[in-house]
């Protein structure tokens, strides 16, 4: 081992170099950034004198944090389902969200996990994708892009926090940045973070005491040790809970104090224009509460004309680590970052896992999202049934339901021949209330002949419908310039309440899905007044899973303060037929 010096009042740490498992590990490396902040970062590398290209992760859920002490629930169903993600590794080094380095390394590849401020072996304050964070990653990235063992191209790999960033910071565009693969990844903060539809979700105030502050810097002897340097994941510092919370911002405080979109949440928004580096998009078909459009709102609208979006099935932390999704990562990574005449160039703009009815997925290429040829279907909603059909009623019709309950469902007839959906969705509601508010929760469901439903792994809940969608009524407002037919785009900057027994027309946005659905089986929209509730038995990993839920996951919304019965109470009548016909439109695919 060769200790060297660390940096500023961290000089304490020594930086570690070692040789194991066949790699060059260099740990606790110090990377100094613009206000003299000193980070922290593990770099694997191949040991030779060689230049290689790089993949760096930035984020905040501790680099010496093991996937299997950390995410054991998660880590066990994903080797027992596909055994190949553990083997050829000791899985010693493999962290939660970002890539094994035994997996990456032989293949010539550098791996540079950085701590992000104040978490893990980093200190400062926390700041959650604010400006800051973006422009610590970049000068990470331009540090990496220096080193002698670096070829000068440094690629971003990761998920989920270790995707979003990457879509911030591309649109910095640092020199040394020659490609990005952003797995599952968000990136509008309002809309698909903190507030689905105008309607506060809960998913931060359930993730920022779970995922990030268990791994502050200074947590110290209260946190974990690495299993594979025995140092303290969060330290070496131990630091009272005044300290510490001196030291990180409100981020669950900062989101319930801001219910409209304003200047904090355009912050951590990428320009997606300003984004030229290759992009693979890819996204999780069950991933309706958080990354799936986020995935293909970055596809659609990046500017750089080198961009590709795959979209997959199953759990959230699997098809990152399969040899699926990893050969889809090598492959375009040794063509963007090595210059690898693989034939990358020639793979289609979009790749699709279609999925199927039972759970299955056939891979499938295409030329453009929304898919060429896609015919958009009105599916007209009436009071008798309720049901779903491609006509209006003849005549105008209600349906009334209680506004904070399980609300009603539109279902088709038996269809007459499989029939595959695959895109954007929205939906046409004329309502009205008795109070001066209304939330919408819309559900778009699949039932077999004997009418049970049928649902799916998604990303974080194993019994995940077909998609959703959100509205408080008082946020109708729509941005003219970004609204689309198929994808309504509200500003989120206004309220506007309801006049109580007046109509009202709404426009909801239904995030992307795709499923074949098989002859004799019905499609069905679900109008309701809270989260979507699976009826069905759920599995041991669902009841274990502290994620796991009656299908919506972490994402619910059930804030009492959020949602006061005085203002969301009450009835909410939707109106079909004549002059008011809701309807839901369904993207419907003909053969390909």
């Amino acid at each position: 081992m060769t200790p060297t010096s660390g940096g500023n009042h961290f000089d304490e740490i020594p930086r570690i170099s070692e040789v194991r498992d066949g790699m060059r590990i260099d740990w606790d490396v110090p990377i100094r950034v613009d206000d003299g902040l000193v980070l922290r970062a593990d770099v694997f590398r191949p040991d030779d004198a060689g230049k290689h290209s790089a993949i760096l992760t930035y984020g905040p859920y501790g680099k010496g944090l093991s996937f299997q002490e950390a995410y054991g629930p998660q880590w066990q169903k994903m080797v027992e389902d596909h055994p190949e993600v553990a083997e050829g590794s000791t899985c010693k080094y493999q962290n939660w969200e970002v890539v094994d380095p035994e997996k990456w390394v032989p293949q010539g590849y550098v791996c540079v996990r950085v701590d992000s401020r104040g978490t893990g072996r980093s200190p400062g304050y926390i700041d959650l994708w604010g400006p800051r964070e973006t422009q610590d990653l970049y000068e990470c990235i331009e540090w990496a892009g220096v080193q002698a063992w670096c070829t000068g191209k440094v690629g971003l790999l990761g998920i989920s926090y270790y995707a979003q960033n990457q879509y911030q910071v591309a649109a910095l565009q640092p020199p040394h940045l020659a490609a990005i693969v952003a797995w599952e990844g968000s990136n509008d903060w309002y809309r698909e973070f903190a507030y689905h539809g105008g309607i506060l979700c809960d998913f931060a105030a359930k993730w920022y005491p779970t995922q990030v502050t268990g791994v502050q810097h200074g947590i110290g002897e209260r946190g974990a040790r690495s299993v594979a340097t025995g140092e303290l994941v969060a330290g070496p510092e131990t630091l009272s809970d005044e300290v510490l919370a001196r030291s990180r911002a409100d981020f669950v405080g900062d989101i319930k104090s801001r219910p409209l979109m304003d200047q904090w949440y355009l912050d951590r928004n990428p320009d997606f224009s300003h984004i030229q580096v290759p992009m693979l998009s890819a996204g999780n078909w069950g991933g309706q509460n958080l990354h799936l459009r986020g995935n293909v709102e970055a596809f659609v609208n990046a500017a750089t004309p080198q961009k590709w979006l795959e979209v997959h099935g199953g759990a959230h932390w699997t098809h990152f680590y399969t040899d699926y999704g990893r050969r889809l990562q090598q492959r375009f990574l040794d063509h963007f970052l090595k210059g690898e005449d693989n034939g990358w160039e020639k793979q289609a703009p979009v790749t699709l896992q279609v999925r199927h009815i039972p759970e299955r997925y056939v891979e499938r290429r295409d030329q453009a999202w929304p898919l060429p040829g896609t015919v958009w279907s009105k599916y007209f909603l009436d009071p008798n049934g309720p049901s779903l059909g491609p006509v209006p009623p003849m005549s105008a019709g209600s349906v009334e339901y209680d506004a904070l309950g399980a609300g009603v469902t539109f279902r088709t007839p038996p269809l007459a021949a499989e029939t595959e959906f695959t895109g954007p969705m929205a939906a046409k509601l004329f309502i009205k209330s008795n109070t001066v508010d209304a939330d919408l929760f819309l559900v778009v469901r699949v039932f077999d002949p004997s009418g049970d439903e049928v649902t799916f792994q998604g990303a974080l809940d194993p019994n995940t419908p077909i998609s959703a969608g959100w509205l408080r009524a008082s946020h109708r407002r729509l941005d003219p310039k970004k609204t689309l037919p198929y994808r309504p785009y509200h500003t989120h900057d206004t309220v506007e309440p309801l006049v109580p027994g007046d109509v009202c027309e709404l426009d909801v946005e239904i995030w992307p899905s795709c499923i074949v659905v098989p002859a004799g089986y019905s499609i069905a929209l679900t109008v309701r007044g809270k989260d979507y509730e699976y009826e069905g038995e759920i599995s041991d990993f669902a009841k274990d899973f502290h994620y796991a839920n009656r299908g919506v996951g972490p994402y619910t919304h059930a804030d009492p303060d959020a949602r006061p019965v005085s203002v969301f109470g009450g009835n909410v009548t939707v109106l079909t037929g004549a002059e008011h016909a809701s309807y839901l439109l369904l993207p419907v695919i003909g053969a390909r």
